[in-house]
């Protein structure tokens, strides 16, 4: 039985450089080509947090009077439109390898709607760009002084800017037909770009919103079967990374929420996700699915992974 599928492919996953990038779009491309030949139809979010902090590196660094460097909300469209278009060809040349030609790709920029109250722009959390080291934090800090930085999982320190909860998928409605056709979509990317209601329109606000909220929140909106979120740590654990760790395979959704309540995932890599897994299962009453980008073949066969079900 075919499902619409809304697949999360994470920020970091996905490498920082175009090299990184283009290998794992490739393997991602090749094993959900065959979700595609089942008759799903699939659409992809993905993250930027490497992507967009570097490129805002890149406009810091020859910021001047005649040629200002691009607000954040501006990087971010900059980061999806590139990911966006490195994505198309990987999964372009998969279909193509597959005998799929016949199936479109389309790769659309979207706006994403928060609260321009959102407690979040008082409480930056969401990390981007580079890790830097501790001996790193005193130059970065003096470059930068305006920038918060915040310990990332054990694995360094970042920078990190207000990430506040998606309301809306401003563009959704539209993505029914485009998935009707048999189109495989991109969408939502980086979580979309950040914008307020300003009058009839929008305006762009300075922040990166989660991928994986506005995946939830995509998938949500567009009807879909399943959240699938892949990610570069693999399934979820209690305890991850201590000798009495425990690999979390099919999990209620009322017992996943507890364990969220009570703050057992880390912060700034598994919590989001996990709790983004959660808030979409508890809304629409369907399965979302936590695991690695390596394992997709393997979900794609058996349904491996962490899976919470309602």
């Amino acid at each position: 039985m075919s499902k619409r599928i809304v697949i999360a492919l994470g920020g970091n996953a996905l490498g920082s450089n175009l090299e990184e990038q283009m290998k794992a779009v490739k393997n991602t491309a090749v094993a959900i080509a065959d979700l595609i030949e089942e008759g799903n139809e699939i659409v992809i979010a993905h993250g930027n947090g490497p992507q967009v902090g570097n490129l805002l590196l890149q406009q810091l660094g020859s910021d001047s009077e005649k040629n200002p460097a691009m607000p954040l909300d501006t990087v971010g469209a900059m980061t999806q439109g590139e990911i966006g278009f490195w994505t198309v060809q990987a999964f372009t040349r998969a279909m193509a390898n597959n005998g799929l030609e016949r199936y479109p790709v389309i790769s659309a920029v979207t706006q994403t709607l928060v609260d321009e109250n959102d407690p979040a722009f008082k409480n930056a959390s969401k990390p981007i760009g580079p890790f830097y080291t501790e001996e790193q934090l005193p130059e970065i800090k003096k470059q930068f002084p305006d920038w918060e930085l915040m310990e990332d999982a054990g694995r360094g320190y970042r920078r990190v800017v207000p990430s506040p909860k998606p309301l809306e998928i401003i563009e959704a409605k539209a993505f029914g037909p485009v998935l009707e056709s048999g189109s495989l979509l991109i969408a939502s990317g980086g979580g979309g770009i950040p914008v307020i209601k300003d009058g009839k329109g929008y305006q762009g606000v300075e922040a990166v919103i989660d991928k994986d909220f506005s995946a939830a929140k995509l998938a949500e909106m567009v009807g879909a079967d399943e959240l699938l979120i892949l990610t570069s740590g693999g399934d979820v654990y209690l305890n991850y990374g201590k000798e009495n760790q425990v690999h979390l395979e099919t999990v209620k959704v009322s017992e996943m929420r507890k364990y969220v309540d009570e703050e057992r995932f880390a912060k700034g890599s598994m919590g989001p996700k996990v709790e983004a897994a959660v808030s979409f299962v508890e809304r629409t009453g369907k399965t979302a699915t936590i695991t690695s980008l390596d394992n997709v073949e393997n979900f794609v066969k058996s349904g491996s992974g962490t899976r919470i079900v309602p």
